[in-house]
């Protein structure tokens, strides 16, 4: 066979001289097929790029064999890593994959989750937007019987398997690394705090304060987790940047704009004010100097995440919801 034409069970069945029963089971290495005919269908099966018809699989199944995605922002490299180790994941087990991205937006997150419960996905993946407060959204998954796992940034509010990195210790980690180096009062860009992402990362922070006996000190802590927010709130930078000699944000984008900030005021990096972010995004080794900061496993996370879920639908999971928690590792450049 060529050309575009999708083999079918049928026309390997006719091909060789065998029944389309015989094929099917021989795919599947079913005991009752000799070694000898199981071998035959799959090498002719390869060779003409026989593929299950997943649609007829999934109607079969009642199932559509389809994940769906909702993600903040697929730009990022964070979250296009993750998008890499699900659909690795996903596409080997058989299933496809319809991502959406909801650009912080809790009124366009809804939009999706109701969008892709529309096409019948057969569970969610989700890393919620910073803008949401209400997950009413995700409780009508449940109630439609579909699972979810959240990953990155998850939901307190719902049952669920969750897929994170241990945000506390990393946090602490690059922390304790700029006290180590000499830092005593650190300035603290942090996240919003309903987000377990920056609540952990803000309460890592405080603990390696308090381990080094320095007193975590309110005026030391603004609200900043974009460059955008970094340029608004440049004036109270600035003001605390004489009276500063580290800087830890949130992410590696604010720690990029915050470092630019501080240069372009004659602030020498890491000579008068270390910097060190959280994500170890490409850009923190290509700005000067190459940033400090703390290492997410997008990938594996993905994968894992995916796995979780499929498992669950597969029936192949355990009955109580799972929090896989990865390590955060400390990436030592030349900013801290």
């Amino acid at each position: 066979m060529s050309g575009f034409t999708q083999a079918s069970i049928q026309d390997i069945a006719k091909a060789l001289g065998v029944s389309p029963s015989t094929v099917s089971r021989a795919l599947k290495n079913h005991p009752d097929i000799s070694e000898k005919t199981c071998k035959m269908v799959q090498e002719y099966a390869q060779k003409v790029h026989y593929r299950p018809n997943v649609f007829a699989l999934g109607l079969k199944q009642r199932r559509s064999m389809t994940i769906g995605i909702i993600i903040p922002e697929i730009i990022h490299h964070f979250f296009s890593s993750v998008l890499s180790g699900i659909e690795d994941m996903a596409y080997g087990k058989g299933y496809r994959v319809m991502i959406c991205q909801s650009n912080e937006n809790h009124i366009r997150e809804v939009i999706n989750m109701q969008a892709l419960l529309d096409h019948r996905v057969d569970g969610l993946i989700v890393s919620v937007s910073k803008s949401t407060l209400d997950f009413s959204h995700f409780k009508k998954a449940g109630d439609q019987q579909v699972p979810v796992v959240f990953f990155d940034r998850t939901c307190d509010e719902i049952d669920s398997d969750r897929v994170v990195t241990n945000d506390f210790e990393g946090a602490r980690m690059v922390v304790s690394h700029l006290i180590k180096r000499g830092c005593r009062n650190i300035l603290h860009l942090a996240g919003p705090q309903h987000l377990n992402v920056g609540r952990e990362r803000y309460n890592g922070y405080v603990q390696a304060l308090r381990d080094a006996g320095i007193k975590p000190k309110s005026n030391l802590v603004i609200k900043c987790d974009t460059p955008s927010k970094v340029e608004y709130r440049r004036s109270i930078i600035l003001s605390r940047a004489p009276g500063i000699d580290g800087v830890f944000a949130v992410n590696d984008f604010s720690a990029a704009a915050v470092m630019r900030l501080l240069q372009e005021n004659g602030f020498d990096i890491p000579g008068n004010i270390a910097v060190a972010g959280f994500g170890d995004d490409p850009l923190a080794s290509m700005v000067r100097p190459a940033l400090t900061t703390v290492e997410q496993r997008g990938y594996d996370m993905g994968r894992e995440s995916a796995r979780l879920l499929i498992n669950r639908l597969d029936g192949n999971a355990k009955k109580e919801f799972q929090t896989r928690i990865f390590p955060a590792f400390l990436k030592v450049r030349e900013s801290a």
